[in-house]
């Protein structure tokens, strides 16, 4: 199957700061690019923006708080920007557009290709749905090491606020929450397990004065206050029975563990599994591995 890039390059447009509402924050940051390099669209407004990067290799457990955290806000309306990176930043980027949400990727190489090369799809899908991958190189350039660092004061710079969602002691991705902070972002991290090293540098930040995000919902609350949601896509999925309705909710409030949603609907295995098989079918639900699932 031919792709987006197979069949024609996205034309690439340059874009000032200094006249663009919405990269207007960009422009105040220290070490400001001279200009941004633009496949896509980005907002014509100024909309409230969250950076959420992390580790690219998460756990389990890093894999779903990005997920919800990218989902439940873009649904809000929240633009939801990283690095394309493998692991927490597709994470972030696959679940803003499976919500319906815009998402912005910063590369560290000229737009003559998306780095990485895996996730190039990801990157087409970014820009069909609306969102853009941007980078302060020229085309032709390709990414050093150097790039990479200085990329991420960009993730950083055009947000209101950055997410860790999970990150070891010596991750890269502690580089852009020190830009933040610089920058005047509030900086969150998700805490983990104090004897798993993939959340040793998150509850580091946090040690260091981070703001903790201990519920998805209670960060949302506090980072758009009752009647600053940008969107309306807040409803959610009714199932086509009684049963697959209750999962639903169930898996809404927080239940993953399929022996618990089991028993919480009451229902015979037969009925239940029906019911899973359906939503899963419908791309309402999907799979975590282990038993364990998640709202799409």
């Amino acid at each position: 199957m031919s792709t987006l890039f197979a069949q024609k390059t996205p034309k690439i447009k340059k874009l000032g700061l200094d006249h663009h509402p919405y990269l207007e924050k960009l422009a105040q940051i220290a070490d400001p690019p001279d200009l941004l390099y633009c496949m896509g669209d980005i907002p014509t407004e100024r909309r409230p923006t969250v950076a959420i990067i992390g580790s690219r290799k998460p756990s389990h457990y890093g894999r779903e708080v990005t997920q919800q955290l990218a989902s439940n806000l873009a649904r809000r309306g929240v633009v939801i920007v990283s690095g394309m990176a493998l692991g927490v930043d597709a994470i972030a980027h696959q679940a803003a557009l499976d919500a319906g949400g815009t998402t912005i990727a910063v590369q560290a190489n000229g737009l003559h290709t998306l780095n990485p090369r895996s996730n190039r799809l990801l990157g087409e899908r970014i820009i069909q749905q609306g969102g853009a991958i941007l980078s302060e190189y020229e085309p032709g350039i390709d990414a050093m090491k150097h790039m990479f660092l200085a990329r991420n004061r960009l993730v950083s710079g055009l947000s209101d606020a950055v997410i860790i969602t999970e990150a070891a002691a010596r991750s890269g991705t502690l580089n852009t929450a020190a830009h933040g902070l610089t920058q005047g972002r509030d900086v969150y991290a998700v805490p983990g397990n104090i004897t798993s090293p993939m959340s040793a540098g998150c509850n580091h930040l946090i040690a260091q004065g981070a703001l903790p995000i201990t519920s998805v919902d209670d960060f949302i609350e506090q980072f758009l206050p009752s009647g600053d949601t940008v969107s309306a896509q807040t409803t959610l999925p009714l199932g086509t029975t009684e049963l697959e309705t209750a999962i639903i909710e169930l898996l809404a409030s927080g239940v993953r563990d399929g022996d618990e949603l089991l028993q919480k609907v009451d229902c015979n295995a037969a009925d239940f599994n029906s019911a899973m098989t359906m939503l899963e079918i419908n791309g309402v639900i999907k799979p975590l591995g282990g038993n364990r699932w998640t709202l799409t």
